[in-house]
């Protein structure tokens, strides 16, 4: 075989044996004002974000351009944390406006849940200039004195509203804002993201269903399998055990949604929905208040019984009642879809409907068994009601 024939056949084998060339950054296309040129660029996994950098190891020197979309007149943040992967210990450099279409930088050093207040980070901060780009995306700039010998660092970004000349919270519901931080190599540019904040909100979706499910559905079920099918008398004692078994079941799903909360927010103790939380454990107590006094309960002909039942069914509507509100409470705070607050709308719809017809059908059964009741009162001729009643 001749040489230039063995030349093609060993380039053509050199291409099919050499990877894949990666495809280039989008964040290489970013440009910025001022000639700031950066000499690494990294589009970040979360919140449409990328940063550019230039590290200069003989001086420790961190050169920056964070950019990312903050929701309309917003702010973004970016940071390091030099002790973990987290919001707490972040040294973050946040950007917010300042009117007339500007916007400053402000160095924030966050020691809890809570922002706090403005002040020196524990790396030495210059040259902090905020600006609005073209794309919609601000840019951070800025330079930090690292520690000598700083390879790998934890940084951790941000978005979120800014209002009435303050910084608004941050969306915990998310996952892009609950998975905006990661580890970032400044010498080979390696970048990789957290992932905990997946797992917090599919805690966060098992609580809103388990809660929905029990005191929201099962819970009314029960209650109108005790109100209206008593009243057929074919539905006896059946009522009694759909009622018992829907509210059995119904407790004890909603005590593991409760404890998933409990969990949750023992995990996120900076961030606290009051009254979601105060609903939450008066229903809760409430309903094992209930478990409580079925062991209580006394018999059909028993002095107390009427008292009982008056206790019985106040509390039992009150739980329901709490049930249905924090759901919906729950489910502004998750921020859900409106297709699942209609869908829920939608099955308590029904159910109010069924327990509307319910009414006026055993209301019409009750009232034919007082007439009937009431002719045979009339031929007893003795003015009084028969002792069987």
């Amino acid at each position: 075989m001749s040489f230039p024939r063995l030349l093609v056949l060993f380039l053509l084998a050199a291409a099919v044996a050499a990877p894949p060339r990666r495809a280039a950054a989008a964040c290489a296309a970013d440009k910025f004002s001022g000639n700031r040129v950066f000499a690494t660029c990294v589009d970040l996994p979360r919140l449409g974000a990328s940063l550019h950098w230039t590290y200069d190891t003989a001086a420790s020197s961190l050169s920056v351009a964070f950019l990312a979309a903050p929701p309309s007149g917003g702010w973004v943040a970016w940071g390091l944390n030099p002790s973990a992967d987290g919001m707490i210990g972040t040294q973050a450099l946040i950007a917010v406006p300042k009117g007339g279409g500007a916007y400053e930088v402000q160095p924030y050093p966050i020691s809890g849940y809570s922002l706090g207040s403005p002040g020196p980070l524990s790396y030495q901060t210059s040259n902090l200039a905020a600006e609005l780009g073209n794309d919609g995306r601000l840019r951070i700039f800025g330079t930090l004195k690292l520690p000598n010998g700083t390879g790998e660092v934890n940084q951790v970004w941000q978005v979120g509203p800014f209002s009435g000349g303050s910084i608004g919270s941050h969306s915990t519901t998310n996952a892009d804002n609950l998975n905006s931080k990661g580890k970032l190599n400044l010498l080979t540019g390696a970048s990789t993201a957290a992932s905990g904040g997946s797992s917090i909100l599919r805690k966060r979706n098992t609580h809103g269903v388990l809660n929905a499910v029990s005191w929201g559905l099962l819970l009314p079920m029960g209650a109108i399998f005790a109100r209206y099918l008593k009243t057929f008398k074919s539905a006896d004692p059946a009522w009694f055990y759909l009622h018992v078994a829907c509210q059995l079941i119904g407790y004890g799903v909603g005590v593991s949604g409760w404890a998933t909360g409990i969990h949750l927010g023992n995990m996120s103790k900076g961030i606290t929905y009051s009254v979601h939380r105060n609903i939450g454990i008066a229903v809760f107590a409430l309903g094992t208040l209930q478990i409580f006094a079925l062991f209580l309960r006394p018999k059909k002909d028993h002095k107390y019984r009427f008292y009982w039942n008056i206790y019985h069914h106040s509390i039992g509507y009150t739980i329901i009642i709490l049930g249905v509100i924090n759901i919906f409470k729950g489910m502004s705070i998750l921020s859900v879809d409106q297709k699942w607050k209609t869908a829920y709308i939608i099955a308590i719809g029904i159910l109010g409907a069924i327990a509307l017809i319910l009414e006026v059908v055993t209301w019409g059964i009750v009232l034919k068994r007082r007439k009937e009741d009431s002719k045979t009162y009339n031929g007893n001729g003795n003015g009084h009601l028969p002792v069987s009643m």
